[in-house]
């Protein structure tokens, strides 16, 4: 323990205080330790496709991960301050002010994230020193059995050798800290109007009526697995289009880290050792480790994620109409299916699985639009948006990304398949009806 220094925890998309590395290593090395959130005035103003990056349900559920945050972060005796504003600016204040003797945050590896993290280093005093880490992956990047350079470019491979040679870490687990010191001035989460939106209700059908932080994450795991054991069906389920149920869910409040992968895995094992393994109970790791890999592809790939040519480096005449992209975006296209989705995306933020692979086909692979404008949408709306999964879905359905196969859904027979009797379509194409 180092007695009487300081430390400063950088809080990004790991709004979280059990299984979180930083803010572990942190209260276990530093006597004071304060933690730092920042809203980035930059994540509200309107980017090259002109969306912002985060939209209102994002904007909204964020707020409520922070607010979570300073509660729990609270019981633990962390002074919490929390910012609009710049965060290369913010982060190096609070440091300065503060006389900082180290700096913890989570370790990032995309393009935009990095460049914020070296603006804050930089301007740093020298015997500040920084700590970071990886902790967002299920596997532990140094766990795998293969160099990040080597990684493999399909999935299954590196599916099988993850699960046969490679282990999940245990969690880190915090206990409050002594009263310290250390005072800072009183932080408000700032409000919806503040960030730029209006105030807004979901619609009572909306299959995400979910609030934000790590205490509603924990119910819900707790609900899903042990409560209802809705768990045990997931792989049959996970499909579904229509309420809160036919899938856990968790993407959300790991999108912005207020769970982690590693919670939700232990939890799957404490669920078999308790009922029975099943395939659904497999299934739920098996999309923990789809989420892992995509990770993995953007710490490979780095900028690539994001180029129009994609990890494949193949060059498509695409268009950018305004108008297609319009009516694709208020569901006015000529498919009702993509229509319900599309409308389901704008009303609540969410959409699921299968819906976002049949609308993100039918923009890339009908419509022939930049795929990376789709993206970049899905990246504004989506509740669960996570950067690595979003451009990495968008280029595996574009036919740009690591997917050996360049596939297009037919979403007349996606909309029988899974929607038979209509009823998903009509509750968004005829929503007096519900």
């Amino acid at each position: 323990m180092q007695q009487n220094k300081t430390a400063i925890v950088w809080f990004t998309n790991n709004l979280r205080v059990q299984d979180n590395e930083a803010l572990y290593q942190a209260c276990a090395n530093y006597k004071q330790v304060i933690a730092v959130y920042c809203f980035d005035e930059e994540l509200f103003t309107k980017t090259q496709f002109g969306f912002k990056k985060i939209e209102k349900y994002r904007a909204q559920f964020l707020r409520e991960s922070v607010i979570d945050l300073q509660k729990n972060l609270q019981y633990l005796n962390v002074p919490f301050s929390i910012y609009y504003g710049c965060p290369q600016q913010v982060v190096t204040s609070v440091c300065l002010e503060n006389k900082a003797d180290a700096l913890f945050f989570q370790k990032e590896f995309t393009s935009e994230e990095n460049k914020q993290i070296d603006a804050v280093l930089k301007n740093l005093p020298k015997h500040v020193t920084t700590h970071s880490f990886y902790d967002q992956f299920l596997f532990h990047p140094d766990d795998v059995p293969f160099s990040i350079r080597k990684l493999p470019e399909v999935f299954t491979i590196f599916r099988k050798k993850v699960e046969k040679l490679s282990e999940v870490r245990s969690r880190f687990s915090l206990l409050p800290k002594k009263e310290t010191k250390v005072s800072v001035s009183e932080s408000k989460v700032p409000s919806l109007k503040a960030l730029g939106f209006d105030s807004f209700e979901l619609p009572v059908n909306t299959a995400f009526p979910f609030k934000g932080g790590e205490t509603a994450a924990l119910q819900r795991l707790n609900d899903y697995f042990f409560n209802t054991k809705k768990l045990a069906f997931y792989k049959k389920t996970r499909n579904g289009l229509i309420g809160t149920d036919y899938s856990s869910k968790f993407s959300s409040w790991l999108a912005n880290g207020s769970i982690s992968a590693k919670t939700i895995y232990w939890k799957v094992r404490e669920f078999e050792n308790e009922f029975g393994g099943n395939q659904s109970t497999y299934w739920m790791i098996f999309e923990l480790i789809w989420r892992d890999y995509f990770k993995f592809i953007a710490l490979k790939h780095q900028n690539k994620l994001f180029k129009i040519s994609g990890l494949k480096n193949i060059h498509y005449d695409w268009k950018e109409s305004q108008a297609q992209i319009d009516r694709w975006i208020n569901g006015e296209t000529q498919e009702p299916f993509v229509n319900a989705n599309m409308i389901e995306l704008k009303l609540t933020g969410w959409m699921s699985n299968r819906g976002r692979q049949n609308v993100a086909s039918y923009f890339a692979k009908e419509l022939l639009l930049d795929w990376r404008i789709g993206a970049a949408y899905f990246e504004s709306m989506l509740i669960d948006y996570d950067v690595h999964s979003n451009y990495g879905n968008w280029q595996y359905v574009a036919g740009v990304g690591n997917d050996p196969r360049d596939r297009k859904f037919n979403v007349q027979l996606q909309a029988e398949r899974y929607d038979g009797k209509g009823a998903f379509q009509r509750m968004w194409l005829q929503p007096t009806l519900f």
